[in-house]
């Protein structure tokens, strides 16, 4: 959500009045969407990146606020748990050197805040989850203390009306349940931002729907939860399964969750606020002074907090976004899909693919959407989730003739799309040497079939072998993961088997 809530209770009119603002909202985004008011293109990219925080012996540490006093950075923030940080990089151009500097900076930051966490025996990590988190470590006392993550969890929680179920079959089978969000926070992620003009919203976010499965396959980095190995990105049914404020009558009934993929494709920005609007009762409705249509009337730019805040708590895994910036509005598409890590080589060459692939597929004469159905897409995003780099995908033949062909995903991406990726980057006027390094990274893992999942699984494996336990085998894991994370050797270069005690 961003801003700071205040906690409190809602009278039962505020619902009905929030629900006005927003009508309000949409036609005053509608307003400024005829009246052409959106910023010109400016080729700007932004990311996040969701860390957490652990120990040497490679558990998790519930300290974010004594981290981030010992930081002092505005870069910095807390996230949903104690043991949760993010970091935010400043808008960039996508262009030259992009992400060469990306990396530097992210190395220089990152390093900084683990030293500072050093000095409170803590030191960050990037990784989709935790595999030594337990459950006692997702409870409601470890909800980090900000007004707004109580006030969305208590929200949550009262919608749904009962404790919250997580069933999750993949190489084992995990069955839970929580009486808070909190098991929400074991996932951390990275979230592209990429601004775009009302014109080519839809193609771009089209295109970020569509290779969605891809970027999973080759970026999964999530097997374990609670002692368990599970998908190799765990991180969507947790995500969906944590927040999902449905009773099992209203999943019956057909009833959308909060954190879904979508189910079609779109023609314009407008469509998907309004089916936030449609489907989505709100959370948190909390209504501010400002009148859009009366502040469009005047000739300003009205914030549209309310369609904003709502707009947040609907998780979609390619979010739209409206800001406003120096005055002028500004929409942005929020790629949510990756998990963090593992290094940050890893991470800028997730970001290149992603960027290059959504120029490229957003410019192509006959558009992948219009070749491949959204129900195909969606059961891509499934099946890369599920098994990671050995997932076999679904994709519009090459040529004229048309038809659908299911492929690995290694194949498909060294074949078709990396070279697509290239131009996007072209495209974009990125420096052949960043285009050359950081896509060589993505073919790298995929000539190796090697990425942070497969990495983990593998390294815990060879653990239980030479003799450990389970949660030892897990531990002994995170601490090797940490240190070759922090040496900055991309993921598909890494040795497997733990350090020896």
């Amino acid at each position: 959500m961003g801003e700071k809530v205040v906690a409190g209770a809602f009278e039962l009119s505020d619902r009905q009045s929030y629900r006005r603002k927003l009508h309000q909202c949409l036609e005053g985004l509608e307003r400024l969407l005829a009246e052409r008011r959106f910023d010109r293109p400016r080729n700007l990219m932004g990311m996040e990146i969701e860390l957490n925080l652990a120990g040497a012996d490679g558990m998790p540490r519930m300290m974010n606020g004594e981290v981030l006093q010992r930081i002092a950075s505005r870069d910095f923030q807390t996230e949903l748990g104690l043991f949760n940080l993010e970091v935010n990089i400043v808008p960039h151009h996508l262009e030259g050197r992009v992400f060469d500097q990306l990396a530097e900076e992210l190395r220089t930051g990152l390093g900084y805040a683990h030293r500072k966490a050093g000095e409170v025996e803590a030191g960050i990590m990037m990784i989709g989850i935790l595999p030594t988190l337990r459950r006692a470590d997702l409870v409601a006392k470890n909800l980090s203390e900000a007004d707004r993550y109580t006030l969305l969890n208590d929200q949550i929680v009262a919608a749904r009306g009962e404790d919250f179920s997580l069933d999750i079959q993949g190489v084992e089978h995990l069955v839970s349940t929580s009486s808070s969000i909190t098991p929400e926070a074991a996932c951390t992620s990275v979230q592209l931002h990429l601004q775009v003009t009302p014109p080519r919203f839809a193609a771009v976010w089209n295109a970020a729907q569509a290779v969605a499965g891809v970027q999973i396959a080759l970026g999964a980095n999530s097997p374990f939860l609670f002692g368990r190995e599970l998908w190799r990105e765990s991180r969507p049914p947790l995500f969906q399964q944590a927040t999902d404020t449905r009773p099992p009558e209203l999943r019956n009934q057909g009833v959308r969750p909060r954190t879904w993929f979508g189910e079609r494709w779109v023609g314009s920005v407008s469509e998907l606020f309004q089916e936030n609007l449609r489907y989505y009762p709100p959370l948190l409705p909390i209504c501010g002074e400002e009148d859009p249509l009366a502040v469009i009337d005047a000739g300003g730019v009205p914030g549209l907090q309310e369609l904003v805040l709502h707009n947040g708590t609907v998780y979609r895994w390619n979010r739209p976004v409206y800001g406003v910036a120096d005055g002028v509005p500004h929409l942005r598409v929020e790629n949510r899909v990756l998990p963090a890590g593992p290094t940050v080589t890893d991470v800028i060459a997730n970001a290149a693919l992603y960027y290059g692939l959504v120029r490229a597929l957003a410019e192509e004469s006959r558009p992948v959407w219009t070749r491949m159905p959204f129900a195909a897409a969606e059961e891509n995003f499934d099946t890369a989730c599920r098994h990671g780099i050995d997932a076999h995908l679904v994709w519009p033949r090459p040529g004229r003739s048309g038809g659908l062909a299911r492929v690995p995903a290694v194949d498909l991406v060294r074949d078709e799309l990396l070279p697509l990726a290239a131009a996007g980057l072209d495209a974009w006027n990125v420096a052949p040497a960043d285009r050359d390094f950081y896509l060589g990274v993505i073919e790298g893992r995929c000539r190796r079939r090697v990425n942070g999942a497969s990495w983990q699984a593998d390294t815990y494996h060879r653990a239980r072998d030479a003799g450990l336990g389970r949660h030892e085998a897990l531990a002994a894991t995170a601490r090797r993961y940490a240190r070759l994370m922090h040496g900055g050797d991309p993921v598909h270069n890494w040795p497997t088997g733990v350090d020896p005690v």
